[in-house]
């Protein structure tokens, strides 16, 4: 089996973000600190655990993005990929999802994945856009927010189980190549082992200039990036329980919430 991770580099989420001079996106130099993206590493957990089951598996992992993201391609392997590619972009502003899909679609479509799997969201951006355009591109089934899989006896089904709104699950049957995204949660992903981390510093990546690939027609602008603006002030009650609980019918029947 041959699986495909897609794995994004993502800043520290502690640091302060700074807007560029016209606000249209974040300064560059705003994040001196990265890391893999925490969803993604659900996914890379995944697949290696598929490879501890079925030997014959082999994990190539990909990412998108400039130098620095060759960081988390050998995180991935250190964890126990086989194999790293970095589609390296120099693009500094926003780099949207439609992009992304379609470079690493074009990388993927001769290259018989049965698997690819990204995490169900990025902790950036939030769009969880990307899985589903790959399996667009790629004319794949694709199953979101996978909290169970489970290959069947034929080796070429998957039976998935997927997180849907009221704590409820979808429960599907997909015949491979298939797209998944992981959700929180699945498994627990290991720490890179020192012999992995290793090899994957001496190991040379594969990387790919995406200005040499089809460039995608840009479907979206960012028109403006801002802080949250504060709508609404809490109003803290005082005094006895009874007292709060009285000021806070009255404001409940003020606001027409009951009668």
């Amino acid at each position: 089996m041959k699986i495909l991770v897609c794995v994004k580099q993502v800043p520290e989420s502690d640091v302060p973000i700074h807007f560029n001079d016209d606000g249209t996106w974040i300064q560059a130099d705003s994040f001196s600190e990265y890391k893999m993206n925490r969803l993604d590493e659900y996914a890379v957990e995944e697949a290696v655990g598929l490879k501890e089951v079925f030997s014959d598996t082999t994990i190539d992992v990909i990412s998108v993005g400039p130098d620095r993201s060759a960081d988390v391609i050998i995180r991935a392997i250190g964890m126990g990929a086989d194999h790293g590619i970095h589609l390296k972009t120099e693009i500094n502003g926003y780099l949207s999802p439609s992009f992304i899909a379609a470079w690493i679609a074009e990388y993927a479509c001769k290259k018989n994945y049965a698997l690819i799997l990204t995490g169900a969201v990025s902790e950036d951006h939030m769009n969880a856009q990307v899985g589903p355009r790959i399996a667009a591109h790629l004319d794949m089934p694709c199953a979101t927010g996978v909290i169970f899989k489970k290959l069947l006896s034929d080796n070429h089904t998957l039976y998935v189980e997927r997180e849907i709104e009221g704590g409820n699950r979808d429960m599907l049957e997909l015949k491979t190549p298939v797209v998944l995204t992981i959700q929180s949660g699945t498994n627990t992903p290991r720490y890179p082992s020192l012999s992995n981390l290793l090899r994957a510093n001496k190991q040379e990546l594969e990387i790919i200039d995406t200005r040499k690939l089809t460039q995608p027609e840009t479907v979206e602008t960012i028109f403006q990036v801002a802080y949250p603006v504060k709508s609404r002030a809490a109003e803290v009650l005082t005094g006895s329980p009874q007292e709060k609980a009285t000021k806070l019918l009255q404001i409940l029947r003020e606001k027409a919430f009951i009668e």
